[in-house]
């Protein structure tokens, strides 16, 4: 199973809305055959690994991260495959919680095949959490915040500025993990002082370029952004007041920008939902991140901290978020934990991943 994770984990960036899938077929206690889904339309995991086991997948054991499917799609239901290839037994590692695709173990059990569900179960849903969280919360995208620190918990120095806070290696990261998302945000602020391109810049070349998603705060965000001059060729939308909304959409609108108008975090995201973001990836700064944090809206966390210090005289990760105290604190679930370079990559859930979560 561990090895068809590491097998999904390639469909990154290529196949959202879709789950990253990726399978094993075991022949006498062998790999016979695997494969990924790559491609979003494209051949599922599972279909590919039988193909590449051939006549040694009759009475050998599939292990998937995701049930296989049990509908016609862009693709044939895999359960058909399953079938034909005379598997004799399946484990898959989370149950499929798509209604119209779902169902592919009572199918499978019908026929005969033995089918086991769970096995790594927490790593999957890990895995594909984007996914899990469109089929339980579809009124909002699945949030992710990724700050990068300093040791004292820093965005940048007492000007305002913040490249680069992290290194190389760091930097390559955020490019890669940018591909998998549908919009990546910024505050106003942040937008003013780094003027960001926002774009995917790395190996991983995405299926779909990430919308470009600002959020104004109090001074208007000006035609001579980066993301503003370019919103022709990678859509962007600007979520603002609604005593702004006016102007924004007045001197952004013919610029080719979406002008979204909502007066708390939550309108904000559920607009994002609806224009079609399922994913969002916010990236600072510290207002916007601490917004987001007090209202209970990020789904994860990438702390990215770099080995220096930046003094109290920095601008804080984190702004306009109170606790009382420990009584209120928020303990979140650790994910990963790696090194990137000279710095330090912590990755944290809000909640545990689990079937009921």
């Amino acid at each position: 199973m561990r090895r068809a994770l590491f097998l999904a984990r390639r469909g990154w960036g290529r196949v959202h809305p879709n789950p990253m899938v990726g399978a094993v077929v075991l022949a006498q206690g062998e790999i016979a055959g695997e494969g990924f889904h790559a491609e979003y339309g494209g051949e599922h995991a599972e279909r590919a690994a039988l193909a590449a086991a051939g006549e040694r997948a009759r009475g050998a054991t599939l292990v998937a991260t995701l049930e296989p499917c049990g509908h016609t799609g862009k693709q044939p239901p895999c359960v058909e495959a399953i079938l034909a290839a005379g598997i004799r037994r399946v484990v898959a590692a989370a149950a499929d919680p798509n209604p119209e695709a779902g169902g592919g173990a009572g199918r499978l059990r019908t026929a005969g095949v033995d089918v086991e569900l769970g096995l790594l179960e927490r790593e999957a849903r890990l895995q594909n959490a984007a996914f899990f969280h469109r089929h339980r919360t579809p009124s909002r995208p699945w949030v992710a915040l990724k700050l990068a620190t300093s040791l004292d918990c820093r965005i940048a120095d007492r000007a305002g500025r913040s490249k680069w806070i992290s290194g190389p290696a760091a930097r390559g990261f955020v490019q890669a993990l940018r591909a998998g998302f549908d919009a990546i945000a910024v505050g106003g602020r942040t937008a003013l002082l780094d003027d960001p391109a926002l774009t995917v810049r790395g190996p991983i070349t995405p299926r779909v370029p990430p919308r470009r998603v600002l959020f104004e705060g109090g001074t208007p965000l000006p035609e001579t952004l980066t993301v503003v001059r370019t919103a022709r060729d990678v859509a962007t939308l600007v979520v603002t007041p609604h005593a702004a909304a006016a102007g924004t959409a007045a001197r952004l609108g013919p610029r080719g920008v979406e002008v979204i108008e909502a007066g708390t975090p939550g309108q904000a995201l559920a607009a994002l939902r609806r224009a079609g973001i399922a994913s969002l990836l916010v990236e600072g700064g510290g207002r916007l991140a601490g917004s987001l944090l007090r209202e209970g809206l990020v789904d994860r966390f990438y702390w990215i901290q770099s080995p220096l210090w930046l003094g109290e005289a920095g601008v804080p990760a984190v702004s306009g978020w109170e606790l009382a105290g420990f009584d209120e604190a928020e303990r979140w679930s650790a994910v990963e934990r790696r090194g990137l370079g000279e710095d330090t990559l912590l990755v944290l859930d809000r909640e545990p991943c689990s079937p009921a979560s």
